[in-house]
């Protein structure tokens, strides 16, 4: 795991693992557009609990999934999440791909850019990633604004047949 003084942060947000602890706040920020474009359907707190200790897992044996939090301010609170996937099955090699979602109450504050900047230092200091990936579904806005704001530029655009648009920059 990270040592809490390698956590990345440019002083307003701050990315470091999820842990244990986190389970109340993040099942309680999942709302009906996290279920849509992140998790896949509602949690249990069985699930959510799974998935942390997985989560710790992954972080004590080096990857390939990153999964960090996402904390605001100097109370460190949790706004959301954001994963690094290193070698992805859809992905070049070389990319990885970025996947984030924050809860209701946080969005539209440029939180979401800020953690996709850090997840890129990460990216450049951590790992071997010449590129990286954030893939959108098409009637998800929201993520593409957040890929176009970040320097992302659209790769590839689904065509209808249910594929995510594909956005890519350098590390």
């Amino acid at each position: 795991m990270l040592n809490p003084v390698e956590w990345l942060t440019d002083g307003v947000v701050t990315l470091n693992p999820l842990r244990a602890a986190d389970a109340e706040v993040h099942l309680a920020g999942e709302d009906a557009e996290l279920q849509r474009w992140l998790s896949g359907g509602r949690s249990t707190p069985e699930g959510v609990a799974a998935y942390l200790a997985e989560v710790e897992r992954r972080w004590e044996h080096g990857g390939p999934v990153f999964n960090f939090a996402i904390r605001y301010g100097h109370d460190l609170q949790l706004v959301g999440t954001i994963d690094v996937q290193l070698e992805p099955d859809y992905a070049r090699p070389g990319q990885a791909n970025l996947a984030y979602g924050l809860y209701p109450q946080w969005r539209h504050r440029g939180l979401a850019s800020r953690a996709v900047q850090l997840a890129l230092r990460f990216l450049r200091d951590r790992t071997d990633a010449r590129e990286a990936l954030i893939r959108t579904d098409p009637l998800n806005q929201s993520s593409a604004e957040v890929a176009r704001r970040t320097g992302f530029v659209l790769l590839t655009s689904a065509d209808g047949d249910g594929s995510m648009d594909h956005y890519v920059r350098a590390v």
